[in-house]
């Protein structure tokens, strides 16, 4: 039996505090303490772009970030492009905003979806968070657990061409292969090359073949009951909005008499924060400023669990069979099993 008893402080307290301060202990400035600590240690955050090439990638994640990740970047022609394969390469930077410091590590996909065969041209890439997942385990796993370097893709944003009529079978076959390894966020890319009606009708059409063909996306949580309407409201706008349709751009014009971020064209000035314009607003919010530590609780308590689990499996049913080895018709003892990953 469990017998759970409300303990009320019963220290002695100078006679001028108030009955509230008197029954005040402390520990209510644990949120404190660890906000303190958190922001001394910094934050990590790991943020995989595929897609194509020439659907913005590069020119999107310095927008977000206000930085520029891709200046030693070499561009290729087109005959460079058909017999390159797919590599995995990383960028990191630090990044300071009011004190709080952020690692951020951005995973790109050169060469993804640009051959003219792309038969399993995901396998590198799934290839690569499942590296991650094992490095990790095998830190975790370790005698010195104290400074475990976290580079498990915390997020993938997935960028769906505006032209054709819905998802491609690449973009299906990739989404389904990384779905239950890192949380896929589709976007439909360069959405200044179609009016709203166009995007409205791309959208429904993408939604629909997502649950079509049961590609399990990024699922934004529920909201708190306590949480207050404003927020409630932008959390249903996003919701309502996936996939989002997002613009990039690194140039500031002059429209209405300021300075914006967009691109000039003959016709007019896209603005890339204006809302009215593209999804850009709702994307940086959603994964900078509102939903980034549940995109890290979602790796770690779904997709890497899931690794971990089936990795102890494999191990249990190894340690099992060496123990108990098979023998062959000639009674010869034989033992054919691989290694399991760790």
């Amino acid at each position: 039996m469990t017998t759970n008893i409300r303990y009320k402080s019963r220290i002695p307290i100078k006679s001028d505090e108030t009955p509230e301060e008197k029954q005040y202990v402390g520990f209510a400035t644990l949120p404190n303490q660890v906000h303190r600590k958190s922001v001394k240690k910094g934050f990590d955050f790991t943020l995989m772009v595929a897609g194509e090439s020439g659907m913005g990638k590069s020119t999107l994640v310095n927008s977000l970030f206000l930085t520029d990740l891709y200046k030693d970047r070499k561009l290729l022609n087109a005959e460079e492009r058909i017999n390159q394969t797919v590599e995995i390469i990383k960028h990191t930077v630090d990044i300071e905003e009011k004190g709080v410091k952020l690692k951020l590590t951005i995973v790109d996909t050169p060469g993804f979806g640009d051959a003219v065969n792309n038969n399993e041209c995901w396998k590198p890439i799934t290839d690569y968070i499942d590296q991650q997942f094992e490095q990790y385990f095998r830190d975790e796993s370790g005698l010195n657990r104290k400074n475990i370097q976290d580079n498990r893709v915390h997020c993938c944003l997935y960028f769906i061409p505006p032209f054709g009529h819905g998802l491609r079978p690449v973009d299906v076959e990739f989404m389904k292969a990384l779905h239950e390894k890192v949380n896929v966020v589709p976007l439909i890319a360069k959405a200044d090359c179609l009016t709203p009606n166009e995007i409205k009708k791309l959208k429904d059409r993408v939604r629909e073949e997502i649950e079509r063909f049961g590609i399990k996306v990024y699922q934004f949580p529920e909201c708190d009951s306590d949480e207050d309407e404003e927020f409630k409201q932008l959390d249903k706008e996003l919701k309502e909005c996936c996939p989002l349709a997002v613009i990039g751009s690194n140039t500031v014009v002059e429209a209405r008499g300021q300075r914006v971020r967009g691109r000039l064209y003959p016709w007019g000035i896209v603005e890339v924060e204006n809302q009215s314009h593209c999804d850009f607003v709702k994307l940086r919010n959603m994964l900078i400023r509102s939903h980034m530590h549940d995109l890290k609780d979602v790796t770690c308590d779904v997709h890497y669990e899931n690794y971990r689990a089936q990795c102890i499996q494999d191990m249990t049913r190894y340690v099992r069979l060496c123990r108990d080895p098979r023998k062959d018709k000639n009674g010869i003892t034989t033992r054919t099993l691989s290694l399991p990953p760790l």
